[in-house]
């Protein structure tokens, strides 16, 4: 990250606007406006060729006649003058640019794009869009943009690709009481990226949680390392995940959408907590810019009334967050703050009857005792009790309880008063909402936050024992004789240059060979027809299973290659293999693909109907740690299988998930080689048998 210019970019002491104008309703003038209105107290330079004064502010024709140093210019002319622009900016000595200028690739012309950043950086500029709306930040009273105003102040920043919805979200702010210090349009990402915004925002003194509205990305693998890196939870919504979706992105912004799956995956890699829609990105922004991360599962919830208590039982299970009995101490000291018909279990029913003093006692206790880890505080509003002497007594009891590191979110349902009460709570750093469900919600993002970070935390490290030259010497050989994929016994062969466990294959050319391997193997074995131009053996006819004996073999071999032949007439036989018949287990597929985002990612899922009907699977961008690797048995709804249901003994899966590790590292090795490749079947035997990969493909790039 070149801090200097980002800084210039998204900091600036001095703008430019290029496309000034006095006219009202032009984007030109609207920009000088909102500069002036928001108390920029940095240098305004308005460029305009014809007019001598905009808005009461000196005017410039170019900026190359301006007096003093412009660290960003904003630019707001045609397309086809943008060049030109940056040209001159380049000379001024300009260190970023922010274009609001649309008509680049998000309408086709990426070349336009291209040769406005190529200019830029040649002279050591950095570029914000096209097509954006521009940069907001309370902190330094800059309103660069044609949004009509600052967002209502807060801890959070806002990163988004779409510059319509950040102008709605802008006025969103005030309605919904969610407060951002800066809101950034990042448009084409032409240039600066949401792995550079991460950065910068991740050092910026007035950032507590990074909000990013995202429709594609360019690079995957950077948004992952910036992401890693980042000491501040970052909330992410994708849009794009359906396939229109994801065609509408493309159209918008020109970048390219990966699969929805993968994103997920990418998002957990790089403890990115997800958000399912503009409500939930607000509600969850609002908790991790004012609360600490749920580091424990203990979730305490108190109510004055058993409905919302319900509704957060049901909330807690939907979003993942365990919920659990109180200790029977914790119960007994929290019985003092209710009548006998209320509840101490948990949730902890005060009863409508709890008032101020009752709310106090039992969020001060509960909050400081050690079992907690995440207090959930619920009031329904009734005639008995003032919302905001609720509020305040919860503060208090919070402040009182002398604890750090535990995060609360409070839930007020009512009327107006209970609305004022939760915007005192807000104002005074607790998050509290409308409805017990999204309180549980933002509980639940602070504890994916926490745990994503901890599984994030446990790097990949590469297995030593791998043979990378074999491998690639295979697939020199198949180049060399023109072949776009490689047979099974080459594709075994790399699998096993990786240190993964693979079942013995030998090609035999004669029935007199196939009949010597059978015997150095031993019997029963498997016989598949070896071609480049058979792809599916079984619908040639080129699978004998269970042969027995070397009469059998010999059989095997002449109908195999009289199928084939029947099959494809013109079809180069290299042989048969000759495999040794694992016995019976448990069968699962681990897979790739070449992502366009994020490159080689890991694909893992149950064989049979559960891969190719049901498609339970899960997928991680690779390489992948062991420990990655493991949390993927347990994501798919089969997993139970694998952990041993109805009786049936735990499979192997320490042994599976040290497989998908090694292959992860072979696809991530092989990426520039490898466009697809998969296990499958890969038989999973019981717990400490380990594991044996049957069969192997692999498809190269062309």
């Amino acid at each position: 990250m070149d801090l200097e210019a980002l800084n210039g970019l998204l900091r600036p002491q001095s703008i430019a606007v290029v496309g000034a104008s006095n006219k009202e309703g032009k984007i030109g003038y609207t920009v000088v406006k909102n500069l002036l209105d928001s108390h920029y107290e940095g240098v305004i330079y308005p460029i305009n060729p014809t007019d001598s004064e905009i808005l009461g502010l000196k005017a410039y024709p170019s900026v190359l006649d301006v007096p003093g140093t412009i660290d960003a210019a904003t630019i707001i002319v045609p397309a086809k003058l943008v060049p030109m622009v940056t040209e001159e900016c380049g000379k001024k000595g300009v260190k970023g640019l922010i274009i609001i200028a649309s008509g680049f690739s998000e309408v086709g012309r990426q070349d336009l794009e291209k040769q406005v950043v190529d200019i830029a950086h040649s002279y050591g500029m950095r570029v914000l869009g096209p097509n954006i709306v521009g940069i907001l930040s309370n902190s330094d009273l800059c309103n660069a943009s044609f949004a009509p105003f600052l967002p209502l102040p807060g801890k959070a920043a806002l990163v988004s690709q779409s510059g319509a919805l950040l102008i709605a979200m802008d006025a969103s702010t005030y309605t919904r009481r969610v407060g951002f210090d800066k809101m950034v349009s990042i448009g084409n990402m032409s240039d600066v990226n949401f792995a550079d915004t991460i950065e910068w925002l991740d050092q910026d003194e007035s950032t507590a949680c990074i909000s990013l509205y995202i429709e594609g990305l360019r690079n995957g693998r950077a948004f992952i390392n910036a992401a890693l890196n980042a000491v501040k939870p970052i909330i992410a919504l994708k849009a794009g995940v359906s396939a229109h979706g994801a065609a509408a992105a493309a159209s918008h912004t020109g970048s390219l959408a990966g699969s929805g799956k993968i994103y997920d995956t990418a998002f957990q890699q790089g403890g990115v907590v997800r958000a399912s829609d503009l409500n939930n990105l607000f509600d969850r922004t609002l908790a991790l810019s004012l609360q600490p991360p749920m580091q424990g599962d203990n979730m305490l919830i108190i109510t004055n009334g058993g409905g919302v208590g319900v509704l957060a039982t049901d909330a807690a299970e939907r979003y993942g967050v365990p919920l659990r009995f109180a200790p029977a101490d914790v119960q007994a000291e929290l019985r003092k703050h209710m009548p006998e018909f209320g509840s101490a279990k948990n949730p902890v029913d005060l009863t409508g009857m709890a008032g101020k003093d009752w709310y106090y006692a039992s969020v001060r206790f509960a909050f400081a005792h050690p079992w907690v880890d995440a207090l959930a505080v619920l009031y329904c509003e009734t005639a008995m009790t003032d919302p905001l002497e609720i509020a305040q007594g919860i503060k208090q009891a919070l402040e009182d309880a002398g604890v750090e590191g535990k995060p609360v979110a409070v839930s007020f349902v009512g009327g107006e008063q209970s609305a004022a009460a939760r915007k005192w709570l807000v104002e005074n750093g607790i998050p509290a909402y409308d409805a017990p469900d999204v309180a549980i919600n933002a509980l639940a993002a602070l504890r994916e936050y926490a745990r994503s970070r901890q599984m994030a935390a446990v790097p990949f490290q590469r297995y030593a024992d791998v043979d990378e030259a074999a491998a690639r010497q295979i697939i020199a050989n198949a180049r060399a004789h023109k072949n776009s994929s490689l047979t099974e016994i080459e594709s075994k062969k790399i699998f096993r240059a990786y240190g993964m466990p693979v079942a013995m294959t030998e090609l035999a050319t004669t029935e007199d060979e196939a009949v010597q391997i059978a015997e150095q193997i031993g019997y029963p074995i498997v016989m598949k027809i070896m071609s480049h131009d058979i792809l599916h053996k079984s619908d040639a006819g080129g699978v004998k299973v269970n042969v027995k004996n070397a009469e059998g073999a010999r059989e095997a071999f002449r109908t195999i290659i009289a199928n084939a032949k029947a099959y494809k007439a013109d079809a180069v036989i290299e042989g048969v293999a000759v495999q040794e018949m694992a016995p019976w287990g448990t069968e699962v597929i681990v897979g790739s693909v070449n992502d366009p985002t994020f490159g080689p990612s890991v694909m893992f899922g149950l064989g049979g109907i559960f891969v190719e009907i049901l498609k339970d699977v899960t997928f991680r961008v690779a390489p992948v740690s062991a420990e990655q690797s493991y949390k993927m048995l347990e994501e798919i709804k089969a997993g139970a299988i694998l952990a041993g249901a109805r009786g049936e003994e735990p499979r192997d899966r320490k042994a599976l998930s040290e497989v998908l590790s090694r292959y992860s590292q072979m696809i991530t090795d092989l990426g520039d080689e490898i466009s697809e490749s998969d296990a499958n079947p890969v038989l999973v035997y019981e717990e400490g048998q380990g594991v044996k990969v049957v069969d192997a493909r692999i498809i190269l790039k062309k």
